[in-house]
């Protein structure tokens, strides 16, 4: 009930300080204040805008917002968004585009589970949709998950990703953002040993933790730092009465937020303190550039404490996908059978929470697969954020993405190799 009591009192305040925030605005917006024009009035109504919004949007999922693109002919094309598999934990999602033909490129982005929401992908997704056919994973939010419907860890995120892949068809280019990059590298081993028809063309993987020790950061010093009962003690709360996954063990997405913003508490305080000044003169607008990140930043998820726990555990303490020692439902995940699937790997010069070398290291772990199918990219001047999202993203990564996916849409060279051998063997 501590842990339960502890998720309540963060939700009460976060709802307080909504609270607090309408106020303010309402009364500071009463027309007869008119009689007595001073800017105090103003800044409050500012002030309490700001506040208001900014602790609704942290219980609020974003809208993927994506309503068409422009196809090859020049026409905008509805986008409409399906949901091809159900999973309690997570679904696979597709953004058909209505009116065009199946673009020859399919491609699978397997978003972070990571505090946000999977539309901190909106950006890579629109740059995609002109010139691909783009499915998405989007993870549900463990606090609206009962009870019932069981664990969630980095072994089911892996299987669900496996029937992802499964789904799509062996013709799929896989491209995974940040987090998932280390299981998304075991998930295609797994279909290398158990299913090998069913693996990608191509696996690209962008600014992911394959080896977190190859070059170590604050984040992974952090993991380093504490031990798994200090983490859990820390970390893990059950969640409230108020959603349907009440009692679950969830690594908070308040707390999570908290973790974030105190990492650049300065650059935040004084964003939110020129938004305010920005709207009490009546400058900023319903999608400026603070509203459009922050809708996004603020909106944050819980994470099953199984899943975030085992994810220190196994990839972070144990670096089990870096030493290839793997195991899902007991079955070793050996990276090195993969084969003939093209693997990728993007990295930027300045990623301050997976430091260059870290993704890298997933080529040296596909030792059966041929160097020519092996391509890596390090971007300069390129945060964390910016290898996906962004100038960087749009101008010189994703063409590099298309142009890989391209180079490995054909036949497989090792499938192709064994065909022949089976017919000659005939």
């Amino acid at each position: 009930m501590k842990s339960m009591f502890s998720y309540d009192l963060m939700e009460s305040t976060r709802n307080t300080n909504e609270w607090l925030g309408a106020s303010a605005r309402a009364m500071a917006s009463y027309p007869v204040w008119g009689l007595v024009p001073h800017p105090m009035f103003k800044v409050m109504s500012a002030w309490g805008r700001i506040t208001e919004r900014s602790f609704a949007r942290m219980v609020i999922k974003p809208d993927w917002g994506i309503r068409t693109v422009v196809g090859e002919d020049g026409r905008d094309h509805l986008v409409e968004i399906e949901t091809l598999v159900t999973r309690p934990f997570g679904d696979l999602i597709h953004f058909r585009v209505l009116g065009r033909e199946q673009s020859k490129r399919r491609v699978l982005l397997v978003a972070p589970m990571s505090g946000h929401y999977s539309t901190l992908l909106r950006s890579t997704v629109t740059s995609l949709l002109p010139d691909c056919d783009v499915y998405v994973t989007d993870w549900h939010n463990a606090r609206d998950i009962p009870v019932s419907e069981g664990k969630f860890d980095v072994e089911d995120y892996t299987l669900y990703l496996v029937d992802f892949m499964r789904h799509l068809g062996s013709d799929i280019h896989v491209v995974a953002v940040c987090q998932p990059a280390p299981l998304t590298l075991a998930a295609t081993a797994y279909l290398a040993g158990v299913d090998p028809e069913a693996q990608p063309r191509s696996l690209t993987l962008i600014g992911g933790p394959i080896d977190p020790d190859a070059a170590p950061t604050e984040v992974t010093d952090f993991g380093r730092r504490l031990t798994m009962g200090q983490l859990e003690h820390l970390a893990i709360q059950r969640v409230g009465f108020k959603y349907a996954g009440a009692g679950r063990l969830v690594y908070p997405g308040l707390l999570q937020l908290a973790s974030f913003i105190s990492m650049n508490m300065d650059r935040h305080a004084q964003a939110f303190s020129d938004q305010i000044l920005r709207a009490s003169q009546g400058q900023a607008s319903e999608r400026d550039a603070h509203n459009r990140f922050y809708d996004e930043y603020l909106s944050v998820m819980d994470m099953t404490a199984e899943f975030y726990l085992s994810t220190v555990e196994r990839v972070f303490k144990n670096r089990e996908i870096a030493q290839n020692t793997f195991t899902v439902e007991g079955r070793h995940v050996d990276i090195g059978a993969i084969t003939d699937v093209a693997v990728k790997t993007v990295e930027g010069e300045e990623d301050d929470i997976s430091a260059p070398g870290q993704c890298k290291a997933a080529l040296d772990l596909c030792t059966g697969l041929p160097e020519a199918m092996k391509a890596s990219h390090l971007e300069p001047g390129a945060g964390h954020y910016g290898i996906f999202a962004g100038k960087s993203w749009r101008e010189n990564i994703r063409p590099l993405v298309l142009r890989f996916i391209d180079q490995n849409s054909g036949d497989r060279p090792a499938r192709k190799k064994a065909a022949k051998a089976k017919i000659r063997a005939v």
